[in-house]
This record gives structure tokens, C-alpha cells and sequence, in this order.
């Protein structure tokens, strides 16, 4: 028999569009096969993560009544396996169900609940205990979900209790390398256990999160038979045999991986698409400096929304030099997106004159540098509630870390594309980009960096090089290293102690940034949760 690996895209709260879009997809799924087998993700019905969503009382009625309508409307013959919250006696679990024949057959509670990083299932789930294995067309199915097979206890069980296929439906968010894991991962399973397992995983954008489909299926000896693409949607099929209790899966299609770049690059697309459709905005508004960080969000958004809905503002000053308003321009020209340029001169006289009295007697300091920056927020939050455009930020996870930005000015914004993307992979992603088309100038690449908010002025002024910066960070924030172990790795005490102690001070400014598309294993935000103040460093 085939079976359908399911790889859509839900929106969380949205009950009865992702019910359509069950029904849509069965009915696409029994054309080609009457009695197939259809899996969907985890949690469909609601989305993933609805996070507070499910502590409101409406959550049980909208569960049963997308229930109900999917018992009456499925084609009969299909074995559809899909995932929802389910109260059950004062409690809620994370449930799979198979509906065959108009009616629910077996359902399956989550055993393992994860509470690390962006996860926090505890706060709202209640864990299952017991495996579940229905037999599909006498085929015994046993049924798993998402951070089930990360443990081999849930497998295990269900092998016990009569499995000859697993099934793990999923809701798993992409970061960089998570391909390499899921495969090596159900390769253990597979073979501990001597059967055949289908990982179908949704894809989509959700808030800060990205998920990246990549939905496969492993042979009874791990070795990966069928394999989706990553980062788009669709049905994915695989043939299924059933003889002397052994479950075969007939080879078919394997995507082939996507170089690492390109995959950040697919997954930052996908999670500013999303975000920006998801919540209604007609398009988007960004500053465009000449500078890296905007040249690439620029590309980003274009590949994600196409030009038409693109709008760059340059808004020079006395500062900014004639090569950043020629660049700016040359990509707007190239990419085809509305483009104007707005001096922020008198805007910024207009603010020292009126604090003209506050400010006597004391002598210019950064203060002048982020009253230019706050003027270029205000212009730009302005068009956006004039225009409805959600503003895009620019800055880059390297930025963030260090505080090297201003509140209400260059984090003046509603989205943050780069956010999670250290300044060195920023580079990385602008050459990927132009290796595909030229969109961003050379020297755009190849010029210091700089913000232009005082003469001369250039980033690693009064930050190390970004290729150190980037490496102390990564150490300190993704791998929780102490000081003396990262500068026993050969980093100078001096760039170690600075760095740190500035990534520690900017909490506060890390807690009113925009959200951003997560794509390493430890982003801020959801991933890293400090407190803004204490007094252990």
C-alpha cells in the first residue's frame, strides 16, 4: 500500500483553515491511491507551537468540532494519522489519531515532553504512557511523536507491543546541521528496534521559529529510502510491502541535502515570507545604508515577497559617504524595489535645536550618534503606519550581542531577518546571494564595515575583529563557555573579557528588539532567557 507524508504548512489558531487544508490534501491523497495511509505533523488541528493558546477553555471545543467534521468528510477508505490537543479526565495531552471509515480508531498521548530551548511542552501537556499499534490493512503501526524518537524508551515499547512501522509525526523547527541529526538519529532507532520508521515533519514559518519539512523514512537497517525537500510543501509518497511480519519500504526519492548556506538562506526567506502573510502586512520598509546587514536583508525580503513589495529608504547625513548613497541606489535599481532617499539633516537639526538648552555646557558623545539613528526610526516607523509596511531591522546577531545598536533607532522595527546570524555569515549569505544573481556590489562585501554615525568611523573601532567577535560570542552564548576556558582556546583576555561583559549588560536591549528567524541551536530570545538585572557575572 502507499503512504503519504504530508509536509504542509499550518498557522496556529487557525482551526478551521488547517482542518481545509487536512481535507484538501485527503482529497488530493485518495486520487491517486483510495486506501492509502495519510500522515500529517504534529499538533495540525492547532498549529505548532500555540504555546498559551491552549491554556483558553476554547481550545476543547475547536479540537471536537474540527474532529467531527473530519469524521464526516474524509474519504472513508483513507488511513489518516494526524496530531491535536486532547482533553482527556482535567487533563491535556499531545495526541496522535487515526481516522479510518469516519470514525477515530486509536489514539496516541506524547511521552516525552521537551522543556529545553524554545521547548516548553511541561508547561501545558501532560505526559502518555503507553504505545499505541493499530493495525492498517492487517499491517501492525505504531505510532510516535516528534521528541518520542529522540528517546529510545517510546520506541522500544512500541516494538514490544507489536509495531512493525513506526510512524513520528513531527513539529521539529530547523537550525543549522539538523538534517545531519534527524537522519543519524532515526538510523539508531530503525536498527535498534529492526523496523522501518516515516518522520513526517511540517514546514513553515512561525513567529522566530522555521520548520523545515525534510520529511523521510529509514529501512529496517537506518538507511534513508525516501527524503522530501527541505523548506517547501507538498505530498511525498512512499510504497509500502507487508510479508512474514516485516514491513519493507520500496526505495524512492532522495532529495538531495541543501548546502548549508543555501539552507539558511531557504529558511530565512521562509520565516520572513511567512510572518509577513501570516499577519496581514501588504509589505515591508527598510533602511538601505550601502552597508552589508541592509544589503542582504534587502535581497532576503525581495526573494521572500518579490520586488513589488519591497520599499528601501536611504536617509543620509553628513556622515554618510558618497559610495554607501551609490550602493544603496545600485541595489534598489537592481532588485526593482520603490526606492527614496529622505536626508535626515534637517530632521536631526530640528532635535538639537529643541535640546539645544538640555545640552549646554556638555560636550558631543554618543548621544549625537543615536539621536541619528532615532531619526532614521522615526521616518521609517512613520511610513510604515502611513503605508501599513512592516519595518524590516537590519541588524545582525553579532550587533545584538554586543549592544551595538540603538533603541528606538536601528531596532526601531517589527522583524529582524538577521537577528540569529552572526555578522561573519552575513557575508557568507551575501556571496551565496550573488552566486545565484548579482545583486549586492563587490565593495558593498569588501569595505569596512561601518555605522557612519561619526567621521571616519569604522565597527572595529571599539569592537574586536568580527571574525574574533564571532567566535566569542558563539562560544559564551551557543556553548555556555566560561571566560578562562575561552580564552585558554587562544582568544586575548582583554577581547574575552569585554565581549562578555558587554553581551551580559545588553539584556535590556536584547529584551525589546523585534523578533527574528532562529537558525542556530541557540538564539536570543525563546533559546536564552537571562535576566535583565543581577549581580552574578
Amino acid at each position: 500500500m502507499k503512504l503519504c507524508m504530508a509536509q504542509i504548512n499550518t498557522m496556529v489558531g487557525d482551526y478551521r483553515g488547517n482542518t481545509e487544508q487536512v481535507l484538501a490534501t485527503c482529497a488530493e491523497a485518495v486520487a491517486i491511491d483510495p486506501e492509502a495511509i495519510v500522515v500529517f505533523p504534529e499538533l495540525t488541528l492547532c498549529g505548532y507551537p500555540p504555546e498559551d493558546l491552549l491554556l483558553r477553555p476554547s481550545v476543547e471545543d475547536h479540537v471536537n468540532e474540527c474532529l467531527e467534521r473530519l469524521c464526516r468528510e474524509l474519504p472513508a477508505s483513507l488511513w489518516v494519522i494526524l496530531g491535536f490537543p486532547r482533553h482527556r479526565e482535567g487533563r491535556l495531552f499531545n495526541t496522535a489519531a487515526v481516522i479510518n471509515r469516519g470514525a477515530i480508531i486509536a489514539e496516541y498521548d506524547k511521552q516525552r515532553l521537551p522543556n529545553y530551548a524554545v521547548f516548553d511542552e511541561v508547561r501545558y501537556f501532560s505526559a502518555g504512557n503507553d504505545p499505541c499499534v493499530v493495525e492498517v490493512a492487517g499491517m501492525p503501526v505504531g505510532l510516535s511523536i516528534c521528541e518520542d524518537i529522540w528517546s529510545p524508551v517510546p520506541a522500544a515499547s512500541a516494538r514490544q507491543a507489536g509495531a512493525r512501522l513506526l510512524v513520528n509525526l513531527n513539529s521539529s523547527p530547523y537550525h543549522r546541521g539538523k538534517r545531519d541529526q534527524r537522519w543519524s538519529l532515526l538510523a539508531d532507532r530503525a536498527r535498534e528496534n529492526h523496523f522501518p520508521i516515516v518522520y513526517v515533519n511540517q514546514v513553515g514559518g512561525q513567529d522566530e521559529l522555521v520548520f523545515d519539512g525534510g520529511s523521510f523514512a529509514v529501512d529496517a537497517a537506518g538507511e534513508v529510502v525516501c527524503a522530501a525537500p527541505d523548506f517547501d510543501a507538498g505530498l511525498w509518497w512512499l510504497e509500502l510491502g507487508y510479508q512474514d511480519a516485516t514491513v519493507a519500504i520500496t526505495p524512492d526519492t532522495v532529495a538531495t541535502p541543501l548546502q548549508e548556506i543555501e539552507a539558511v538562506w531557504r529558511a530565512l526567506v521562509l520565516g520572513l515570507r511567512d510572518y509577513v502573510d501570516k499577519n496581514g502586512f501588504p509589505g515591508v520598509v527598510l533602511g538601505l545604508s550601502g552597508g552589508i546587514d541592509s544589503a542582504v536583508t534587502l535581497a532576503l525580503a525581495v526573494d521572500a515577497l518579490g520586488a513589488d513589495r519591497v520599499h528601501a529608504v536611504m536617509m543620509p547625513f553628513r556622515y554618510t559617504a558618497s559610495i554607501s548613497i551609490e550602493d544603496a541606489e545600485a541595489e534598489a535599481l537592481t532588485l526593482g524595489v520603490d526606492y527614496r532617499s529622505i536626508s535626515i539633516e534637517p530632521i536631526y537639526e530640528a532635535f538639537m535645536a529643541s535640546l539645544s538648552e538640555e545640552f549646554a555646557g556638555l560636550l558631543p558623545n554618543i548621544t549625537e550618534e543615536n539621536l541619528q539613528a532615532r531619526c532614521r526610526g522615526v521616518l521609517l516607523m512613520s511610513i510604515s503606519n502611513k503605508k501599513n509596511l512592516l519595518v524590516l531591522t537590519t541588524g545582525n546577531k553579532s550587533e545584538l550581542a554586543v549592544g551595538y545598536s540603538t533603541l528606538y533607532g536601528d531596532m526601531a522595527g517589527g522583524f529582524d531577518v538577521l537577528k540569529d546570524c552572526p555578522k561573519m555569515l552575513v557575508y557568507a549569505l551575501a556571496r551565496f546571494r550573488n552566486s545565484v544573481g548579482p545583486v549586492i556590489p563587490e565593495r558593498v562585501i569588501t569595505r569596512p564595515p561601518s555605522a557612519e554615525l561619526a567621521p571616519d568611523q569604522k565597527d572595529e573601532d571599539s569592537l574586536p575583529a568580527y571574525e574574533v567577535l564571532d567566535q566569542i560570542i558563539e562560544l559564551y552564548v551557543e556553548q555556555d563557555l566560561t571566560a578562562i576556558e575561552i580564552i585558554s582556546r587562544g582568544f586575548e583576555e582583554p577581547d574575552v573579557r569585554r565581549v562578555i561583559r558587554l553581551v551580559d549588560l545588553n539584556e535590556y536591549k536584547r529584551r525589546q528588539a523585534p523578533v527574528g528567524v532562529r537558525i542556530s541551536q541557540r538564539a536570543f530570545g525563546r533559546d536564552r532567557r537571562y535576566p535583565i538585572t543581577w549581580a552574578w557575572r
